[in-house]
């Protein structure tokens, strides 16, 4: 069953972050941070998505299309950023409340909850999970027919029992509420030290005769809420162990999981090997039967199938099927490498079309260029793209053979078939076929050394 409503509670300066960045925006591997709960609501078939968000630390990115985020006016913990999003929760309807600090709530456990909480009849169900150790967490407390009567924080320990202590289940944070005996009870929460906490709300239902469940996780992952930068660390090394664990599955190969890094939107094939030490970033997309790394990071960028990128760095660029990149490659905005085209060591492509088959082995800088198929520029390949005050474009041709330590001085064109002599600076259109010289002509100054060191020894 898809929860009607999920409320996810995103209230809260996370001034623990010790960062200029606002805590939601701080990124979890390639999304900000309440981009995942919201994923899992939305996922889970949520008909209606409320944020609550602090006053005095607004989250300036874009939720997606159709959640709609309330303002908690004043600080008063959770209770009281329900009580904000009072007004959009429709009465007769089932709600879900999540923490917009805890990124990694399953949605498969969200429909659970709401399939439990319609079975049931409850008012109020609650997600509980049993830890060896759970200190610093809300105890559940239960009556001797084991229904449920209150979660005790124990933050601070003073006052409590050694029964309740030693109670391990305990309160994750997750409900499901039926509308009108939450909205009923809710303001009569008395506040604790200025702040309303959740959980109060439980006994009051149970007084007023609701029925209060739980669903048992198992999960531990659900309870990484994060609130300084040593809890998103733990929160980033669980999704990426969910991200790589989903690849694998699917048929990659991750040959060092922990060396390696995938954003949650990246699409990998089967029969791809990811080496160690890579990085996919953002919206990158790999073919099958690829091969990518180690010591590469590929970001916002489309592989074709076969390809083959080493110890190099792609920047939104596309490579299609069987083109090789690589070592110590630099592809930035703007780079296609049509099939089996070649961009090798120590070379730096941007904003330019390399045909089907080209090959730029080594040390070269192509910028705002456009190459035909077949053809083969020498090591140290410049096009010299901009005259101090804009950028121009190279043409060259099909099946075109550059020597090594050609320049090309845009605007310039270079026909099919040409040939250009090594050092030489083109800076004329070259035909069809022709062999372009265009560099001094060599001239031996005879008995050189002799004459020197007689100068020098006078």
């Amino acid at each position: 069953m898809n929860p009607a409503t999920v409320v996810i509670l995103a209230a809260g300066r996370g001034t623990r972050m010790r960062s200029a960045t606002p805590k939601l925006a701080h990124d979890l591997c390639g999304r900000p941070l309440i981009q995942w709960p919201v994923a899992a609501a939305l996922d889970a078939g949520a008909e209606r998505v409320v944020v609550v968000l602090s006053a005095d630390a607004p989250f300036d990115g874009a939720l997606p299309d159709g959640v709609r985020s309330v303002v908690q006016r004043k600080p008063d913990g959770t209770g009281g950023a329900l009580l904000a999003a009072a007004p959009e929760i429709a009465l007769g309807s089932m709600l879900i409340v999540i923490n917009g600090d805890g990124p990694l709530v399953d949605p498969a456990l969200l429909r659970d909850l709401a399939a439990e909480h319609a079975r049931t009849g409850a008012a109020a169900t609650m997600v509980t999970i049993e830890l060896a150790d759970p200190t610093g967490y809300g105890r559940v407390v239960r009556d001797a027919s084991g229904a449920v009567q209150r979660v005790v924080e124990t933050k601070h320990e003073e006052g409590l029992s050694a029964g309740e202590l030693a109670i391990r289940e305990i309160n994750t944070g997750v409900f499901a509420f039926s509308a009108e005996p939450l909205l009923e009870q809710l303001p009569n929460v008395a506040a604790v030290a200025g702040e309303i906490y959740l959980p109060g709300v439980l006994p009051l239902i149970a007084a007023a005769g609701g029925l209060i469940t739980t669903l048992k996780a198992s999960d531990p992952a659900l309870l990484i809420g994060v609130n300084d930068l040593l809890q998103l660390a733990a929160a980033r090394s669980e999704a990426q162990r969910r991200i790589q664990e989903r690849h694998m599955l699917a048929g990659v190969t991750i040959v060092e999981p922990a060396s390696t890094s995938i954003d949650f939107a990246v699409e990998i094939a089967p029969d791809t090997v990811i080496e160690p030490c890579t990085q996919l970033r953002g919206d990158t997309r790999i073919g099958a039967g690829a091969t990518v790394g180690p010591h590469t990071t590929v970001i916002d960028s489309l592989l074709g199938d076969g390809v083959r990128v080493i110890h190099s760095h792609l920047v939104e660029c596309e490579l299609r099927a069987g083109a090789s990149v690589g070592p110590f490659a630099y592809l930035r905005p703007g780079a296609l490498l049509r099939e089996r085209a070649k961009a090798g060591t120590f070379v730096e492509i941007k904003n330019s079309d390399v045909g089907a088959g080209t090959k730029i082995p080594h040390l070269s800088y192509i910028g705002d260029a456009d190459i035909g198929a077949d053809t083969n520029l020498g090591a140290s390949s410049i096009t010299a793209n901009y005259d101090g005050r804009d950028k121009h474009r190279t043409t060259i041709g099909a099946r075109v053979k550059g020597a090594v330590h050609t320049a090309y001085v845009a605007p310039v064109s270079v026909g099919d078939d040409a040939w250009t002599a090594a050092g030489s600076v083109v800076t004329d259109d070259v035909p069809p076929g022709a062999l372009a010289v265009a560099r001094a002509r060599q001239r031996n100054i005879e008995r050189y050394a002799e004459r020197r060191s007689d100068t020098e020894d006078a």
